[in-house]
This record gives structure tokens, C-alpha cells and sequence, in this order.
């Protein structure tokens, strides 16, 4: 990757502004980009597969420029959740295509942003960057991922104890209400203490925005998190569909290799969620950072970038018609594609 594409992440925080500046159908600017615009795009552009050479792991690792595009995605992200609440209070009267066009844009900036550079900071371990994971965390009422993803996700993936790796056959609309749900359940058993604390901290993010821009700007806001926590979902469930590791003994399962991710080579869903669709390398070494997250010609392939799945996985048999005939049987050697 050229070392200025993944600036071009910030055009979800500008699709996303643009959109809560307008009313009507343009208020779906940041929508109309996130799921018309880019999978049209990475259908039509290459989808380059190289690596970084060994001698430039070491330089891409220690140039704190990448570091910086990510921390600066929190004062951005606070930043657009102000200017959501003050659309909201300022335009009582506005249209509910209006509304439902600020929470959706509001949306995919909680989504991307505020969970998808969560994630990457959330595996860093120098603490502060932990404390911007959760600051970013809170803007989408999804503190748990915090805990959950990193103690029992990556412990658990592609294995039944796992809610957040969707089942062979399971619809995308089934995986929502069962990730949701045991995600969260699954994070009060890993560490009350943390979720404790996430939950009083959403709470007052919640109340402030309510005593500062009213009830229908803390009601967008809700709705907003949850439409970037159904995205997060939406992600989770493309990324290990169908993939199941071997149950070595009860409770044992063998360990986790690259065919136990789906992989997506795209240009622009590489740059725009910080190479979260080299998922199987993530899964090897969660802790590598972004830039030097490798490509596993043995994993599967989806045939297209994130934004273009996540629209195939709402329509259920449409999915399935694609994601099935590239499914390897479970303890087939891995295929090169």
C-alpha cells in the first residue's frame, strides 16, 4: 500500500459530515458512499495481493505516521458526534427521511470509526492507546467489544463457543440477534468490573448529550450506535461465515490457521478500515499492526471487498449462491487462489 492511502479513510468522516449538513436524500450522502460508490469502485479496480518486504516490516512498524492517523480519528469522531446532536436539536421540524438520513450517516462513522479504529487500537499495548480504543468504543455504546473480542473472540473463533463467527446456513439477520446478545452476556463473565465501568461511562456520554441537545438528540444518538453496532456484526459475520476449525477433543480444537478467516484483497476496504480485511493474518498476530498485516494466498477469498459483502449478506440465498461453492471442506488442505 502506498503510504498516503490510508487517508483515505477520512472520507467516511467527510461523507459523513457532508451528510449531516444536508436535509432530505442528500442527509444519505455517507450511506450512498459507504454502500453504492465503493463497491462499485472495488469492483472496477485491482486488487493488489503483495506483502511487505522483511526489511520494510520494521520501518512500517516504528513510523509513528500511521500511529497518528489513528489517534487523530478521536477527536474526529467526537467532533461528528457534536455536530449530530446540534443537527438534531437545531431542525426539530425536519423531515423523518431527514433524521433517518443523520442517524444512518452518524451511523457508518460509529461503525467505521468508532468500532473499526477501536479494534486496531483496543490489540495496541501501550495503555494509552487502550484508554482512545474505549474512548472510541463509547461513542457507539459498545464498550463490550473491548473485552469480548480481545479475551474471548480471538480465543474462540470459528468454534461453537464463539457468538460473533456465523454458523454455515445462519442468516445474517439470525447472527445479528445472537451476536448481540451472547457478545454482551459473554463480556459480564470475562470481566464485570470492566463492563461496569463501560456501561457508567455510556451513561453519562448518554446524559450529556441529553441535558446539552435534548431527549430526540440522545435518541438519535442511540439509534446511530446501534446502526454501527449492527455494521460491526455485519462484518463479523463475513468474516468467518461457514469456517470451522476441528474439534481435536471436547472443549479442544485445533489451532487457528489462515483458512479460518475470510480474506479480501480490494484496494479501497484495505486503506478505509486499516487492512481489517487481511483478517487471517490479524488472527495469527493480533497484536502486528496494520500496516504490516500480510496476505495468506491459503485463505478464502471473498469475491469482493467489505462494503459489496456486507449488501450480498442481506440477501440470504443470494449469500449463499456465492460464499458456498468457496467454502474448502473442513480438513481440506488449503487451495491457493
Amino acid at each position: 500500500m502506498l503510504r498516503y492511502a490510508y487517508l483515505l479513510s477520512y472520507t467516511i468522516p467527510v461523507a459523513t459530515l457532508i451528510s449531516l449538513n444536508q436535509q432530505g436524500f442528500l442527509a444519505y450522502s455517507a450511506l450512498a458512499y459507504a454502500f453504492g460508490l465503493l463497491p462499485l469502485l472495488e469492483f472496477l479496480l485491482p486488487a493488489p495481493k503483495g506483502n511487505p518486504a522483511p526489511a520494510q516490516e520494521a520501518r512500517l512498524k516504528a513510523d509513528r505516521f500511521y500511529d497518528w492517523i489513528l489517534y487523530l480519528m478521536v477527536p474526529v469522531q467526537y467532533g461528528l458526534l457534536i455536530r449530530f446532536c446540534d443537527a438534531i436539536a437545531s431542525a426539530p421540524d425536519a423531515s423523518l427521511a431527514t433524521r433517518v438520513g443523520h442517524i444512518t450517516a452518524m451511523g457508518v462513522s460509529c461503525g467505521v470509526i468508532g468500532i473499526n479504529v477501536a479494534h486496531e487500537l483496543g490489540h495496541r499495548a501501550k495503555p494509552f492507546e487502550r484508554v482512545l480504543a474505549r474512548l472510541l468504543l463509547a461513542t457507539s455504546l459498545n464498550w463490550q467489544f473491548f473485552v469480548e473480542h480481545n479475551r474471548g473472540h480471538h480465543k474462540n473463533v470459528s468454534t461453537p463457543d464463539d457468538p460473533e463467527s456465523a454458523r454455515l446456513n445462519e442468516s445474517l439477520y439470525a447472527f445479528w440477534i445472537r451476536a448481540v446478545r451472547d457478545s454482551m452476556v459473554n463480556a459480564f463473565k470475562l470481566d464485570q468490573k470492566e463492563m461496569l465501568a463501560g456501561i457508567t461511562f455510556e451513561c453519562a456520554l448518554s446524559g450529556a448529550i441529553f441535558f446539552v441537545s435534548g431527549g430526540a438528540a440522545a435518541v438519535g444518538f442511540f439509534f446511530a450506535a446501534m446502526f454501527g453496532v449492527l455494521l460491526l456484526q455485519s462484518v463479523n459475520y463475513i468474516e468467518h461465515y461457514g469456517l470451522q476449525r476441528r474439534e481435536l477433543a471436547p472443549g479442544r480444537f485445533e489451532p487457528v490457521t489462515p483458512r479460518h478467516s475470510w480474506d479480501a484483497d480490494p484496494f479501497l476496504s484495505r486503506a478505509i478500515l486499516f487492512e481489517l480485511s487481511r483478517h487471517s493474518d490479524h488472527h495469527a498476530f493480533a497484536s502486528r499492526k496494520y500496516p504490516i498485516l500480510r496476505h495468506h494466498a491459503g485463505s478464502p477469498k471473498m469475491p469482493t471487498g467489505y462494503p459489496g459483502m456486507i449488501l450480498l449478506a442481506l440477501v440470504p440465498p443470494l449469500w449463499r449462491s456465492v460464499v458456498h461453492p468457496l467454502i474448502q471442506p473442513a480438513g481440506s488442505a488449503p487451495q491457493n487462489r
